[in-house]
C-alpha cells in the first residue's frame, strides 16, 4: 500500500519498450539523433506551439532551475508561493542555477492570489537598486497542497506578471493531473494562459526519469541549451531520455496515466467520510491530497502495511489516539483500487 508519491511507482511498458527500441544499434550522441528531434516535435505538438524551445532533463528540479535561470538574472527576484516546491524541495536548486533570489508570496491553500503577488512586485520594485529586482513569477500545478490553478487563475497571475513587464514559469511536475483535472489542453493551461515556460513532468507521471524545458519563447532556446551543458545535464546517450518522452506523448498516454491517477484519488476522496473523524485539509482536484483522521488510524495503516508521508511536525510516538493527524496521500497511474480499498479499512477500523 505504497501513497507516498507518484514518483514510488512503476514504469509503463509503453515508456520501457521505447526505451528497448532506442537500444539498437548506434546514435549520435548528446541529443543529435532522431529520437531526440521526433520526441521534440512531439513536444510542440502536444502543446501547439511548434516554435517552441524544447530540451530534455533527468529531473524536475534541474528543469524547473533551468527555466528559471532562462527567465530571471542573477539580481533578479522570482516570486512564487510560500509552499511551491521551488521553495520547499529543491534544495535551493532555482538560487544556484539562476543566481537569483525567491521572493514567498503568501496564499491560502497553495495558491497565490492576483492582489498578493502585485503587493509582493511593487514591494520589491520599490527597493530601488538597495533590493533585488522584479525577474519572473513562478507557478506550481498541482499546488504543494494539492490544490489545482484553475485557468483563469493562471491567466490573471500572467496578467498582473506581464503588466510588471514579468515572465511567467509554470511547474509542471504533475502537469498532466492539473490538465486532466481542469479537463483542458496543455496550450490552454500555458501559452493561451499567459504562460511563458513550462516544465513538463513525465517522471511522477509514469516515465522512467525525463522533464520537458519547455520555452516557447524560442529566441531563449540557445541560452537553455548552454544553461543546460553548463549546469552538467546534457546527457551524452541522450535518445533514452528522449525515447521515453516520445513515448509519453504518444496517443496522449500522459493524459492517460494522469486521468488513472486521479481517478483513484476521486475514489478515495469519495468514500473519506466513512472514515470517523477524518478531514480534507485542503480542496483536491488531481491525485494528492492532505488528509486529517485520528491517530490511531495512521497506526492502524501503518500495521498494515501502508506507506506515506505525515505532514512536517506531525508524530505518532506520543499524544492521544484520537487526535487529528495530518498526512500526504498520492496516487500513482498504477495504484490498484485494492490498495485504496486497504487504506480505508485500516483507516475505518
Amino acid at each position: 500500500m505504497m501513497f507516498a508519491s507518484d514518483n514510488t511507482g512503476p514504469v509503463h511498458p509503453a515508456i520501457l519498450r521505447a526505451v528497448m527500441e532506442a537500444d539498437a544499434g548506434y546514435a549520435m550522441p548528446y541529443g543529435n539523433d532522431d529520437i531526440t528531434r521526433a520526441a521534440r516535435d512531439a513536444v510542440r505538438d502536444t502543446f501547439e506551439a511548434p516554435g517552441a524551445a524544447v530540451e530534455f532533463v533527468a529531473t524536475g528540479s534541474v528543469a524547473n532551475a533551468l527555466a528559471l535561470a532562462c527567465l530571471s538574472k542573477p539580481w533578479d527576484g522570482v516570486f512564487c508561493h510560500r509552499n511551491a516546491h521551488v521553495e520547499e524541495d529543491e534544495c535551493g536548486a532555482p538560487e544556484f542555477y539562476s543566481g537569483a533570489k525567491l521572493i514567498l508570496v503568501d496564499g491560502a491553500d497553495g495558491k497565490m492570489t492576483p492582489g498578493a503577488l502585485d503587493a509582493a512586485i511593487v514591494q520589491a520594485a520599490d527597493r530601488g537598486v538597495h533590493g533585488v529586482q522584479p525577474g519572473a513569477v513562478t507557478l506550481t500545478n498541482v499546488t504543494e497542497r494539492g490544490t489545482v490553478y484553475t485557468l483563469d487563475e493562471i491567466a490573471a497571475l500572467a496578467a498582473v506578471a506581464k503588466a510588471h513587464g514579468l515572465p511567467v514559469h509554470l511547474d509542471g511536475a504533475r502537469f498532466a493531473n492539473a490538465c486532466v483535472a481542469l479537463g483542458c489542453s496543455p496550450a490552454e493551461m500555458t501559452w493561451k494562459a499567459g504562460v511563458d515556460a513550462v516544465s513538463f513532468g513525465g517522471t511522477k507521471n509514469g516515465c522512467m526519469g525525463v522533464e520537458a524545458v519547455v520555452l516557447f519563447d524560442a529566441a531563449r532556446g540557445r541560452e537553455l541549451e548552454l544553461r543546460r551543458k553548463r549546469g552538467g545535464h546534457l546527457f551524452s546517450k541522450h535518445r533514452y531520455l528522449s525515447a521515453q518522452m516520445a513515448a509519453y506523448c504518444a496517443d496522449g498516454l500522459w493524459r492517460q496515466m494522469a486521468e488513472a491517477a486521479n481517478a483513484r484519488m476521486t475514489g478515495l476522496l469519495a468514500r473519506l467520510p466513512e472514515v470517523p473523524g477524518a478531514r480534507l485539509c485542503h480542496p483536491a482536484a488531481g491525485n494528492l491530497a492532505f488528509i486529517e483522521v485520528p491517530r490511531a488510524a495512521h497506526r492502524r495503516a501503518f500495521a498494515a502495511g501502508a506507506q506515506y508521508y505525515l505532514f512536517p511536525g506531525e508524530a505518532l510516538d506520543a499524544g492521544p489516539e484520537d487526535a487529528p493527524v495530518r498526512c500526504r496521500i498520492v496516487c500513482d497511474w498504477a495504484k490498484p483500487a485494492e490498495d485504496v480499498a486497504r487504506l480505508l479499512k485500516a483507516w475505518i477500523g
